[in-house]
C-alpha cells in the first residue's frame, strides 16, 4: 500500500501575543514579547514574577458560560482553539465523516489550578465542599475530550504527555493516523496553563525559571543568548488540522504545508537533564528526515526548542551540528520562546503553526533578546529579526523532562 501525504489545511493559536493566529503571528514577525508581570495571582514572595499569560481570554466568546465553568483554563484554550480552527480550514464534520476525524493533543500537566483551587477547599472547608466536576475538569485527556464533543469529531480520541515534546509527539501521532489509512483528518497540537502558584515555585525551586529580569520583563527570555538565565513560562494552545492531500484536494482547501517526517527518541540519561552531548536531540531529527527520506542538506529552516537555559541551548546547538555537520552553518534558527515563553506541553503546537506559516508567507521570524550570543551556541539563530527566505522544509523540534525527544518535519506544498 502506498504511504498518504498529509497536508496541514487549518491552523489555530492563542498565545501571550495573541487570542488567534493572525495577532499571533503579526506579533512574532513585529518581534513583541509576550512576557509581563504576572496578574494571576499574588507573587509576593515568589522569586519570579513574570510570565507569558494570555491577555483578555474570555472563553465565553466561544463557550457557554455554563460549561466553561465546568473546565480548567488548559481545556478551555484547547476548544476554543479547536472552534477557531475548524473555521480557519473549513472542514466539516458531517454524520458522513465523524468517524473519520479523530482529535490527538498533547497535554503537559493538566488542570493544575484547579488541582490547588480544590486541594484548598477541601483544606479549609471539607471534602463536601470539592466540587463533582473536580475531576473531569482536570484530567488532560478531557482536552480532546470536549475538543470531539465541541466540533464532533467521532475518530480516535487521546492525549499524550510527554512534558514539553507533548504536542510534538501529539503531532506526530496524528500524521501518523493518515498516513496509516486509519483517518482523513485530525484535530492536532497542545494546550497548557500551568501558571500558577503552585506551578511557579516548582519550577523556580529546581531553578529552571529565569528570576534575573523581573524589573524587565521583555528580555528574559533570551535563547543562546550568554545572559540567559532559565526559561520563562508561558500558557496556550496551539493547534493544527492535519488531512489526507486526497481529502483536501477534493474540498479545495488551502493547504499552508506537507507533514512529511516526525522522530522521536530518548535519552535515558537524566531526570531533567539533557545528554550534554545533544545526542538523544539529534536521534529524534535524524529520525523525521529518515522518515521523510530527505538529506540533512536539503534542510534550510530550523524552529528550535530554544529555552533560554544554558544545558538546552548548549545540547540543542551540539545536536544540530551532529546532525547536519558544517551545513549546520547555512540554515536559518528561529526561537519562539524569546517572544512567546516556554508553554511546556503545548510549546510543539503553537512552534508548529509558526513552522507552516513560515512555508506558507516565506517568511522566517527571528529571535529576540540574542544580543550577546554564547559562544557555545554558535549558528545562525536569527538575531536580526525576520527574513523572507522562502524555505522549502522546516524542522520543529521539542524535548522534554524524561530525556524525551520530538522532531516534526514540515514541508512547503508544491503541488
Amino acid at each position: 500500500m502506498s504511504r498518504r501525504r498529509v497536508v496541514v489545511t487549518g491552523i489555530s493559536a492563542i498565545t501571550p501575543l495573541g487570542l488567534d493566529v493572525k495577532t499571533t503571528w503579526e506579533g512574532i514577525l513585529a518581534g513583541k514579547s509576550g512576557i509581563k508581570k504576572i496578574t494571576g495571582f499574588d507573587t509576593t514572595g515568589f522569586d519570579t514574577d513574570i510570565a507569558g499569560e494570555i491577555p483578555d481570554f474570555n472563553p465565553d466568546a466561544y463557550i457557554p458560560s455554563k460549561q466553561s465553568k465546568r473546565m480548567d483554563r488548559f481545556v478551555q484554550f484547547s476548544v476554543c482553539a479547536a472552534l477557531q480552527l475548524m473555521e480557519n480550514s473549513g472542514y466539516v464534520v458531517t454524520e458522513a465523516n465523524a468517524d473519520r476525524i479523530g482529535v490527538l493533543l498533547g497535554v503537559g500537566l493538566g488542570g493544575l489550578a484547579t488541582i490547588e483551587q480544590f486541594h484548598t477547599k477541601l483544606v479549609e472547608s471539607g471534602p463536601s465542599r470539592v466540587s463533582p466536576f473536580y475531576i473531569p475538569m482536570l484530567i488532560s485527556n478531557m482536552a480532546p475530550g470536549q475538543v470531539a464533543i465541541a466540533v464532533g469529531a467521532k475518530g480516535p480520541n487521546l492525549v499524550l504527555t510527554s512534558a514539553c515534546a507533548s504536542a510534538t509527539h501529539a503531532i506526530g501521532s496524528a500524521y501518523t493516523e493518515i498516513v496509516m489509512g486509519r483517518c482523513d483528518a485530525m484535530i492536532t497540537g497542545g494546550a497548557e496553563s500551568t501558571i500558577t502558584p503552585m506551578g511557579i515555585s516548582g519550577f523556580t525551586s529546581m531553578k529552571a525559571l529565569c528570576t534575573k529580569y523581573n524589573d524587565t520583563p521583555e528580555k528574559a527570555s533570551r535563547p543562546f543568548d550568554a545572559e540567559r538565565g532559565g526559561f520563562v513560562m508561558g500558557e496556550g494552545a496551539g493547534l493544527l488540522l492535519l488531512e489526507s492531500l486526497d481529502s483536501a484536494l477534493a474540498r479545495g482547501a488551502h493547504i499552508y504545508a506537507e507533514v512529511v517526517g516526525c522522530g522521536a527518541s530518548d535519552d535515558a540519561n537524566h531526570m531533567v537533564a539533557p545528554l550534554e552531548s545533544g545526542a538523544g536531540m539529534a536521534l529524534s531529527m535524524q529520525r523525521a528526515l529518515e522518515d521523510a527520506g530527505v538529506s540533512p542538506a536539503d534542510i534550510d529552516s530550523i524552529n528550535a526548542h530554544g529555552t533560554s537555559t544554558h544545558a538546552n541551548d548548549e545540547a540543542e546547538t551540539k545536536a544540530l551540528k551532529t546532525v547536519f555537520g558544517d551545513h549546520a552553518k547555512n540554515f536559518s534558527i528561529c526561537s519562539n520562546k524569546s517572544q512567546l515563553g516556554h508553554l511546556l506541553g503545548a510549546a510543539g503546537g503553537v512552534e508548529s503553526v509558526i513552522s507552516v506559516l513560515t512555508l506558507d508567507t516565506g517568511i522566517v521570524p527571528g529571535t529576540i533578546n540574542l544580543e550577546n550570543p554564547d559562544p557555545m551556541c554558535d549558528l545562525n539563530y536569527m538575531a536580526d529579526g525576520p527574513k523572507k527566505l522562502n524555505p522549502k522544509y522546516v524542522l520543529c523540534s521539542n524535548f522534554g523532562f524524561g530525556g524525551t525527544n520530538a522532531s516534526m518535519l514540515y514541508k512547503r506544498y508544491d503541488a
